[in-house]
């Protein structure tokens, strides 16, 4: 090599190292971040960090570092909680602090307002409170949302009837369906599943590409944070969130109780017992049904859909321990840690509704079941899924039952990994039409 070219390295690697040495100085001058794997210059843990799966590596180091310490992605440090106490302590005892959205260039690119999930301070606040009051007077929480979904469940049921028996795979059914409530409560009615507006609506909330959308370049109101780009935004962050997550909750148990066919035999039975083949399912149906409802918990609690929840930040230095965590800095507040808390769930690998059931049978909440997060960030639609999956589930156990395309101990419950969220392998399945009254 010519002498030259070493000398430039040298000097490149010196530069490297004073840029991150500088870096470290002023985080360590506001703070003592907790420790963690060691972080190379510029780039931090990211060549060590796995990407195929980055939930599982980090819940590795966790295994290593405790219930709180710091990766590097690039040179900036990344804290990671684990543990309901932690979570607890962080998320609901200083929920203003850790109120903050962390930084996530991943989404950036494509993001050139932000909405509700990526907004921060007095904007993100605005427009949460707007939103919720405004799907309050759409109908969330109420009966009229109940009605919405039980009306999409027919037109769901009759596509699966239309199957005739034969293999399909359940995603696409699945996300129309979801969708369709979604577009009955924001624009007032639902789309046809072969409406061209509605496949192009669909393909764009896939590829994410409505977010580069003309209508979004920038229709200011003075200073208000209510202006078309936010807005638009915000809408396309609920048809996405309430999209995604609902329906790769449902597909991901439709492929649980194609494993174990035992658990759906018994929610069957539930079914015949309270509600029969004359009526569709309710939410007042859910109190009468502790087995169902158990399941229902049990596969979010199983699938921790998004493992290192949604990243935080805070919004001020905080004294965490024996550390102080500078301003903005990034949190994983890592939700599968306590959803599968050994104490609270006994054998959390396994799937079994008894995690939510007493001595007696009886349905037995848990202050660990965190799947939508909690604190001042929990998420918007909670109570829109929930309805969404229980009424959803129950009405496609009412009316089929489920036969797999090979031997249930052959079914994979592996996920497919990605940067936030989990979602099951593709797959297909039968269902057979139950017999009726």
């Amino acid at each position: 090599m010519e002498p030259l070219g070493t000398a430039t390295i040298l000097l490149a690697m010196c530069v490297s190292f004073l840029l991150f040495f500088s870096t470290w100085r002023k985080r360590s001058g506001k703070g003592k971040l907790p420790p963690g794997p060691f972080a190379f210059p510029l780039i931090g843990n990211m060549l060590q960090l796995s990407r195929k799966n980055l939930p599982k590596h980090i819940e590795e180091l966790s295994g290593t570092y405790g219930p709180i310490f710091t990766i590097y992605l690039g040179s900036e440090p990344v804290v990671v909680l684990s543990g309901y106490e932690i979570l607890k302590e962080t998320l609901i005892n200083l929920g203003e602090e850790f109120s903050g959205r962390g930084s996530m260039p991943i989404f950036k690119k494509n993001t050139t307002q932000p909405g509700i999930i990526f907004s921060n301070g007095e904007q993100w606040k605005q427009l949460r409170r707007f939103a919720l009051a405004t799907l309050r007077n759409f109908g969330m929480g109420k009966k009229s949302i109940e009605k919405r979904i039980q009306e999409e469940s027919h037109f769901l049921m009759e596509r699966l009837r239309n199957t005739h028996g034969q293999p399909f795979d359940p995603t696409l059914f699945i996300t129309h369906a979801v969708s369709n409530i979604i577009c009955s409560i924001v624009f007032g009615n639902r789309f046809d599943y072969e409406d061209k507006k509605f496949v192009t609506l669909m393909s764009l909330i896939k590829k994410h590409n409505i977010q580069s959308s003309p209508w979004v370049a920038e229709q200011k109101n003075g200073h208000s944070n209510f202006h078309m780009g936010s807005l638009l935004q915000s809408s396309v962050e609920l048809f996405f969130a309430g999209t995604g997550t609902t329906s790769t909750t449902l597909v991901f148990g439709l492929l649980i109780l194609l494993k174990y066919p035992e658990i759906e035999e018994k929610v069957h039975e539930e079914i015949n017992r309270v509600i029969g083949q004359s009526r569709s399912p309710c939410m007042a149906d859910r109190s009468q049904m502790p087995y169902t409802n158990a399941v229902v918990h049990e596969i979010q609690r199983f699938i921790a859909i998004v493992p290192l929840g949604v990243p935080r930040a805070v919004t001020t230095d905080v004294h965490l321990k024996q550390y102080v965590i500078p301003k903005g800095t990034t949190i994983f507040p890592r939700l599968k840690s306590v959803l599968y808390d050994r104490t609270e769930f006994p054998n959390p690998e396994q799937f079994n509704p008894g995690h939510f059931l007493d001595e007696n049978g009886a349905f037995k909440k848990s202050d660990f079941f965190m799947p939508f997060s909690t604190g001042k960030r929990i998420c918007v639609g909670e109570s829109l899924a929930r309805m969404e999956i229980f009424l959803l589930l129950t009405a496609l156990l009412q009316n089929f039952t489920l036969k797999p395309v090979l031997d249930p101990k052959d079914i994979d419950l592996m996920p497919v990994t990605s940067f936030i969220t989990i979602a099951p392998k593709s797959y297909q399945l039968c269902v057979l039409p139950r017999e009726r009254d």
